[in-house]
Protein backbone atom coordinates (compact mmCIF):
# COMPACT_ATOMS: atom_id res chain seq x y z
CA UNK A 1 0.00 0.00 0.00
CA UNK A 2 1.19 3.52 -0.83
CA UNK A 3 2.30 5.49 2.30
CA UNK A 4 -0.19 8.23 1.40
CA UNK A 5 -2.97 5.63 1.22
CA UNK A 6 -2.06 4.29 4.69
CA UNK A 7 -2.08 7.80 6.14
CA UNK A 8 -5.45 8.63 4.56
CA UNK A 9 -6.95 5.33 5.66
CA UNK A 10 -6.01 5.87 9.29
CA UNK A 11 -6.88 9.57 9.42
CA UNK A 12 -8.80 10.58 6.29
CA UNK A 13 -10.07 13.96 7.40
CA UNK A 14 -7.07 15.70 8.94
CA UNK A 15 -4.05 17.60 7.67
CA UNK A 16 -3.09 18.81 4.22
CA UNK A 17 -2.66 16.86 1.02
CA UNK A 18 0.87 15.42 0.90
CA UNK A 19 0.73 13.36 -2.32
CA UNK A 20 1.56 14.99 -5.65
CA UNK A 21 -0.52 12.74 -7.91
CA UNK A 22 -4.31 12.58 -7.95
CA UNK A 23 -6.06 9.64 -6.38
CA UNK A 24 -9.64 8.45 -6.64
CA UNK A 25 -10.38 9.99 -3.24
CA UNK A 26 -8.33 13.20 -3.38
CA UNK A 27 -6.55 15.67 -5.63
CA UNK A 28 -2.77 15.78 -5.55
CA UNK A 29 -0.96 19.00 -4.75
CA UNK A 30 0.27 19.40 -8.35
CA UNK A 31 -3.32 19.39 -9.70
CA UNK A 32 -4.34 21.84 -6.97
CA UNK A 33 -1.45 24.16 -7.81
CA UNK A 34 -2.18 24.01 -11.55
CA UNK A 35 -5.88 24.68 -10.88
CA UNK A 36 -5.31 27.85 -8.84
CA UNK A 37 -2.53 29.17 -11.07
CA UNK A 38 -4.83 28.69 -14.06
CA UNK A 39 -7.69 30.40 -12.20
CA UNK A 40 -5.57 33.47 -11.45
CA UNK A 41 -4.32 33.72 -15.04
CA UNK A 42 -7.77 33.20 -16.58
CA UNK A 43 -9.42 35.84 -14.39
CA UNK A 44 -6.54 38.23 -15.05
CA UNK A 45 -6.64 37.66 -18.82
CA UNK A 46 -10.41 38.09 -18.97
CA UNK A 47 -10.26 41.30 -16.93
CA UNK A 48 -7.36 42.63 -19.00
CA UNK A 49 -9.13 41.74 -22.25
CA UNK A 50 -12.35 43.52 -21.23
CA UNK A 51 -10.41 46.58 -20.05
CA UNK A 52 -8.03 46.94 -22.96
CA UNK A 53 -10.76 47.12 -25.62
CA UNK A 54 -12.00 50.29 -23.90
CA UNK A 55 -8.66 52.05 -24.36
CA UNK A 56 -8.24 54.79 -26.95
CA UNK A 57 -5.20 55.51 -29.09
CA UNK A 58 -4.01 58.19 -26.65
CA UNK A 59 -4.09 55.96 -23.55
CA UNK A 60 -0.65 55.08 -22.24
CA UNK A 61 -1.65 51.39 -22.09
CA UNK A 62 -3.04 51.28 -25.66
CA UNK A 63 -0.02 49.30 -26.93
CA UNK A 64 1.41 47.69 -23.75
CA UNK A 65 -1.94 46.16 -22.66
CA UNK A 66 -2.42 43.99 -25.79
CA UNK A 67 1.25 43.00 -25.68
CA UNK A 68 0.86 41.92 -22.05
CA UNK A 69 -2.36 40.07 -22.90
CA UNK A 70 -0.68 38.17 -25.74
CA UNK A 71 2.43 37.31 -23.73
CA UNK A 72 0.49 36.02 -20.72
CA UNK A 73 -1.94 34.27 -23.07
CA UNK A 74 0.85 32.28 -24.70
CA UNK A 75 2.27 31.29 -21.32
CA UNK A 76 -1.22 30.22 -20.29
CA UNK A 77 -1.46 28.11 -23.46
CA UNK A 78 1.53 26.08 -22.24
CA UNK A 79 -0.03 25.77 -18.78
CA UNK A 80 -3.33 24.65 -20.31
CA UNK A 81 -1.57 21.94 -22.30
CA UNK A 82 0.15 20.77 -19.11
CA UNK A 83 -3.19 20.70 -17.27
CA UNK A 84 -4.88 18.69 -20.01
CA UNK A 85 -2.07 16.12 -20.08
CA UNK A 86 -2.15 15.86 -16.29
CA UNK A 87 -5.95 15.62 -16.27
CA UNK A 88 -5.96 12.76 -18.78
CA UNK A 89 -3.11 10.86 -17.12
CA UNK A 90 -4.45 10.96 -13.55
CA UNK A 91 -7.54 9.52 -11.88
CA UNK A 92 -10.27 11.99 -11.05
CA UNK A 93 -11.50 12.12 -7.45
CA UNK A 94 -15.17 11.23 -7.05
CA UNK A 95 -17.56 14.14 -7.58
CA UNK A 96 -20.00 14.73 -4.75
CA UNK A 97 -23.68 15.41 -5.31
CA UNK A 98 -26.79 13.98 -6.91
CA UNK A 99 -26.57 12.13 -10.20
CA UNK A 100 -27.75 15.13 -12.22
CA UNK A 101 -25.27 17.39 -10.41
CA UNK A 102 -22.42 15.00 -11.19
CA UNK A 103 -23.46 14.90 -14.86
CA UNK A 104 -23.62 18.68 -15.13
CA UNK A 105 -20.26 19.02 -13.33
CA UNK A 106 -18.55 16.62 -15.74
CA UNK A 107 -20.01 18.35 -18.80
CA UNK A 108 -19.18 21.83 -17.51
CA UNK A 109 -15.60 20.86 -16.65
CA UNK A 110 -14.90 19.63 -20.17
CA UNK A 111 -16.77 22.59 -21.65
CA UNK A 112 -14.47 24.92 -19.71
CA UNK A 113 -11.45 23.08 -21.14
CA UNK A 114 -12.95 23.32 -24.65
CA UNK A 115 -13.63 27.04 -24.28
CA UNK A 116 -10.16 27.72 -22.92
CA UNK A 117 -8.61 25.80 -25.82
CA UNK A 118 -10.80 27.67 -28.30
CA UNK A 119 -9.94 31.03 -26.76
CA UNK A 120 -6.22 30.28 -26.99
CA UNK A 121 -6.45 29.11 -30.61
CA UNK A 122 -8.65 31.98 -31.79
CA UNK A 123 -6.44 34.49 -29.96
CA UNK A 124 -3.38 33.10 -31.72
CA UNK A 125 -5.04 33.04 -35.15
CA UNK A 126 -6.40 36.56 -34.68
CA UNK A 127 -3.04 37.99 -33.59
CA UNK A 128 -0.95 36.28 -36.27
CA UNK A 129 -3.38 36.73 -39.18
CA UNK A 130 -1.08 39.31 -40.80
CA UNK A 131 1.95 37.03 -40.50
CA UNK A 132 3.43 38.68 -37.40
CA UNK A 133 4.95 36.42 -34.74
CA UNK A 134 3.96 36.80 -31.08
CA UNK A 135 6.76 38.02 -28.82
CA UNK A 136 6.43 36.59 -25.30
CA UNK A 137 7.89 39.28 -23.02
CA UNK A 138 10.82 39.51 -25.45
CA UNK A 139 12.04 36.11 -24.23
CA UNK A 140 11.07 34.16 -27.35
CA UNK A 141 8.65 34.32 -30.26
CA UNK A 142 5.73 32.14 -31.31
CA UNK A 143 5.89 32.03 -35.13
CA UNK A 144 2.86 32.87 -37.24
CA UNK A 145 1.15 30.41 -39.55
CA UNK A 146 -0.02 31.51 -43.00
CA UNK A 147 -3.57 32.90 -42.91
CA UNK A 148 -6.05 30.10 -43.55
CA UNK A 149 -8.98 32.20 -44.83
CA UNK A 150 -10.08 35.72 -45.66
CA UNK A 151 -10.83 38.16 -42.83
CA UNK A 152 -9.20 35.76 -40.40
CA UNK A 153 -8.43 38.44 -37.82
CA UNK A 154 -12.02 39.74 -37.72
CA UNK A 155 -13.65 36.30 -37.62
CA UNK A 156 -11.28 34.93 -35.00
CA UNK A 157 -11.71 38.12 -32.99
CA UNK A 158 -15.49 37.60 -32.89
CA UNK A 159 -15.13 33.96 -31.84
CA UNK A 160 -12.49 34.91 -29.26
CA UNK A 161 -14.78 37.52 -27.72
CA UNK A 162 -17.92 35.37 -27.56
CA UNK A 163 -16.04 32.34 -26.26
CA UNK A 164 -14.65 34.59 -23.51
CA UNK A 165 -18.13 35.84 -22.58
CA UNK A 166 -19.42 32.26 -22.49
CA UNK A 167 -16.49 31.26 -20.30
CA UNK A 168 -17.29 34.07 -17.85
CA UNK A 169 -20.84 32.71 -17.50
CA UNK A 170 -19.56 29.17 -16.89
CA UNK A 171 -17.05 30.39 -14.32
CA UNK A 172 -19.81 32.18 -12.41
CA UNK A 173 -21.79 28.91 -12.34
CA UNK A 174 -18.64 26.99 -11.35
CA UNK A 175 -17.96 29.32 -8.42
CA UNK A 176 -21.61 29.23 -7.38
CA UNK A 177 -21.61 25.42 -7.43
CA UNK A 178 -18.41 25.29 -5.36
CA UNK A 179 -19.94 27.61 -2.76
CA UNK A 180 -23.16 25.55 -2.67
CA UNK A 181 -21.27 22.28 -2.15
CA UNK A 182 -18.98 23.75 0.49
CA UNK A 183 -21.46 25.62 2.67
CA UNK A 184 -24.94 24.27 1.86
CA UNK A 185 -24.14 20.61 1.18
CA UNK A 186 -21.09 20.65 3.52
CA UNK A 187 -19.36 17.95 1.47
CA UNK A 188 -15.90 19.56 1.48
CA UNK A 189 -15.69 20.07 -2.29
CA UNK A 190 -13.94 23.45 -2.01
CA UNK A 191 -11.78 22.25 0.86
CA UNK A 192 -10.37 19.51 -1.38
CA UNK A 193 -9.28 22.14 -3.91
CA UNK A 194 -7.68 24.12 -1.10
CA UNK A 195 -5.52 21.12 -0.22
CA UNK A 196 -7.43 19.79 2.76
CA UNK A 197 -7.98 16.04 3.15
CA UNK A 198 -11.67 15.36 3.71
CA UNK A 199 -13.50 12.09 4.19
CA UNK A 200 -16.22 11.02 1.79
CA UNK A 201 -19.78 12.09 2.77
Amino acid sequence: MNPDDRMNKTNPSSGWISHWRNRHDAFGWLAIMLHWLSAVLVVGLLALGIWMVTLTYYDSWYTPAPQLHKSVGMLFAGLLLMRLIWRLSNPSPAIHGKRWEIGIAQISHWLVYALLTGIVITGYLMTTAEGQAISVFGWFEIPALPAAFNQQADLMGDWHRWASYTLIGLLVLHIGAAIKHQWLDADGTLSRMLGRKVSSP
